[in-house]
């Protein structure tokens, strides 16, 4: 059976994202990528946590990487007895799943799955680590899956020989999109703002859209008003780390800023993923605070003066007025009426990322 990840570019291949082999976790450093093609190697699930706490995977990576984190965990206590081996990955799916504050809820999700898997595999005895890392597949293919029909409908509000802005790296629905359009003959041009302070709309969106051959412009984060303004953008679409059942869209810092420049335009704002029904209102939400250094410097470059202070939200909150639709798997909703969407999966919780 074909993967998911099938045509779409390196850094979307599941080993290119977070692998676990032999004793140990290869991570691809997207802090450093694509300048530098090097992965980050775990020994314990303790680094792996710190690894996504620390940026290495970022966007859908760290959703890979948790259950590759948990498979390692999984190898670590293997000479345990059953009942303090399920102790054991219970404490580790803890450690995971919290490395990231905002997503910790979806974070917990993909954890828990790999209890089940490893519960699973210790009652027929089985191998733990490889049931979790064949359940993480198994995960990745129904989560690119979902993010194939998200594309499928968002594509359509592309017009033939459209313009379409991004922000931040939106990891999985990227390469889905631009494949979806390659599938349908629909060509379209991109501008993908910077994302300071990691860059990850210069470095990773852009490569992303370059790898599969589209025609791709980064500028940066101050340029969105003039670009929409003077180069016909005909819609703007981001990701999100949560979309809330209120409307409200949690993403990276400068999302509200640009969703705001595309209301006054009339430029249509979709955002792609699942309403997340952890988060019922935005008050639910838990914005996650960074390092400030990394606003002072630029790729490790200083280039604030000694004494100067930074801030660093990683996220802010996009109101509903601003959001034209929420595309989902089950198709675009308007984020006054997720409640639709809700009817539409019989109330299945789904992460979508």
């Amino acid at each position: 059976m074909e993967r998911a990840d099938h045509d779409l570019a390196f850094m979307l291949k599941y080993e290119n994202v977070a692998w676990y082999d032999g004793g140990e976790v290869r991570i691809l450093d997207r802090r450093v990528y694509p300048a530098k093609t090097e992965f980050v190697v775990c020994k314990s699930h303790k680094e792996v946590a710190q690894a996504i706490k620390d940026m290495v995977t970022q966007s859908a990576g760290p959703f890979t990487a948790a259950p590759m984190g948990m498979a390692l965990a999984a190898y670590e206590c293997r000479d345990l007895s059953a009942q303090a081996q399920r102790a054991y990955l219970a404490d580790a799916a803890d450690t995971i799943a919290n490395s990231r504050p905002t997503t910790a809820k979806r974070m917990r999700v993909f954890c828990d799955e790999c209890l089940k898997a490893a519960d699973e595999a210790l009652e027929s005895g089985a191998d733990a680590a490889q049931a979790i890392v064949d359940r993480t597949v198994e995960m990745n293919d129904e989560r690119y899956g979902l993010i194939d029909r998200i594309a499928h409908h968002l594509v359509k509000k592309f017009p033939q020989g459209g313009t379409v802005m991004t922000f931040c790296f939106a990891e999985t629905i990227v390469g889905m999109m631009l494949r979806e359009c390659r599938s349908t003959g629909k060509e379209i041009k991109l501008f993908c703002p910077e994302t300071r302070p990691y860059f990850q709309g210069a470095r990773l969106t852009a490569t992303v859209c370059r790898d599969m051959g589209f025609d791709v412009t980064v500028i940066s984060d101050n340029m969105p008003a003039f670009v929409m303004a003077n180069e016909g953008v005909d819609v703007f679409t981001t990701a999100a780390d949560a979309i809330c059942m209120d409307g409200h869209v949690v993403n990276k810092i400068g999302t509200f800023q640009t969703a705001i420049v595309a209301k006054h335009f009339g430029v249509p704002y979709y955002v792609t993923g699942a309403p997340d029904f952890a988060h019922p209102t935005i008050d639910t939400v838990k914005i996650e605070f960074r390092d400030p250094e990394f606003t002072l410097q630029a790729m490790g470059v200083r280039t604030a003066a000694e004494g100067v202070k930074g801030y660093y939200p990683s996220f802010d909150i996009t109101p509903p007025d601003l959001v034209t639709g929420v595309a989902t798997p089950e198709g675009i909703f308007s984020p006054y009426e997720l409640d639709k969407y809700v009817k539409a999966t019989d109330g299945k919780y789904r992460v979508v990322v």
